[in-house]
């Protein structure tokens, strides 16, 4: 069976459970043609009604930069019908400029985010009800290849393992994965506050009542981390992340936060510290924690500027400022949520006064 094949079954069989009479959204460029053409036959197969969205960052920057202020305010009627309307989303990342936003000013992102917001709730409470079936992944193409620092052969091989494609049954080995993460998101449930501690960081969240969801794999490919929504008003302290947090293209680096009953109270950045303070003014919610997450694909060892990898590598954690998942018992209302990835190999974590995580990994008791 050719990768492709399989890369798609994975998607369909797998990750959003396509059947008979659906109707199936799917996103790409296109880069992602190869890959588009077998998700669309496996779903013509299955009796479903495939949907196919061009997306091109052109496209994206003309809107941006020449969009007068009452389009960047509108929200059309149609794309609120589509989300309220499909019962499968599969949004397949293939970019073909990694960067296509970096010009505009993000002031024109914060006015567009809050006219995108009924979109983000009504995605978020269809996943909570789950009328809403959904997954994103990432083909590989050249300009990711090279945001990420290596060559399309060597990329393509990195997504592949990352996916368990390389496998001769992807679909197993993920079964496999998500065996081994439910053990650990039980053990967590019933932990009421976390901390995390290392040289730059002491940080607690509390996490008593909400929900830790296990990625098998089927809402990210690849998937690889347990996560919840924390409190929404009792974070405290303060937290360094490691790597880039990328927002519309922007690299902000050396992001540290202070929060103060559950808000940030201050921001800082050695790089895009602007980018970092408008994201935060966009609404209320985006001040505060929607998700908490351990990374755990430990197949996924080296950062790649691409969140849906980055956050679930191996020995990290990743926090997202904003929209909580109603699944994991979160309230947070924002029109963002955005990831920020911290490294843990020299870090440790302890729940409810325990240790329980140290050097990249959760300690042997409970696993």
């Amino acid at each position: 069976m050719k990768a492709l094949d399989r890369f798609a079954r994975l998607l369909v069989d797998y990750c959003t459970g396509v059947k008979r009479g659906d109707e199936v959204l799917v996103r790409g460029s296109v880069e992602a043609l190869p890959l588009v053409k077998e998700v669309y036959k496996a779903v013509v197969e299955l009796g479903a009604y495939p949907r196919f969205q061009f997306e091109d960052e052109e496209l994206v920057e003309i809107f941006y930069r020449y969009a007068p202020r009452e389009l960047l305010e509108y929200l059309s009627p149609i794309d609120k019908f589509i989300m309220e309307s499909i019962s499968v989303s599969i949004n397949i990342i293939s970019s073909t400029h990694t960067k296509p936003l970096i010009g505009v000013d993000p002031e024109r992102f914060k006015i567009r985010s809050g006219a995108l917001r009924p979109l983000t709730e009504i995605f978020m409470r269809r996943d909570g009800e789950g009328s809403l079936r959904w997954t994103v992944t990432l083909y590989p193409t050249r300009s990711l290849a090279q945001e990420a620092g290596m060559s399309i052969i060597e990329y393509e091989d990195f997504v592949f393992k990352a996916l368990k494609l390389h496998t001769s049954d992807p679909i197993k080995a993920w079964v496999k994965q998500a065996e081994d993460q439910a053990r650990i998101a039980e053990r967590i449930s019933k932990m009421s506050e976390i901390r995390i501690v290392s040289g730059d960081t002491n940080l607690l969240v509390r996490v008593d009542g909400r929900t830790w969801i296990n990625d098998d794999g089927r809402k990210n490919m690849p998937g690889g981390e347990v996560f919840t929504g924390p409190h929404e008003d009792a974070t405290e302290g303060y937290i360094v992340f490691t790597y880039p947090a990328v927002w519309r293209g922007y690299e902000v680096e050396g992001v540290k936060l202070i929060f103060k009953r559950g808000s940030v109270v201050e921001a800082s950045a050695v790089k895009g510290e602007e980018v970092l303070r408008k994201a935060l003014e966009v609404d209320e919610g985006a001040r505060r924690l929607g998700e908490f997450a351990f990374g755990l694909n430990y197949d996924i060892k080296r950062y790649t500027k691409q969140i849906l990898f980055d956050e679930k590598i191996g020995g990290s954690i990743h926090m997202a400022l904003g929209a909580s998942y109603p699944s994991t018992g979160g309230k947070n209302v924002s029109a963002i949520h955005w990831d920020m990835v911290k490294d843990m190999s020299k870090a440790k974590v302890y729940g409810d006064g325990d240790l329980i995580y140290e050097d990249g990994r959760f300690l042997l008791e409970i696993l």
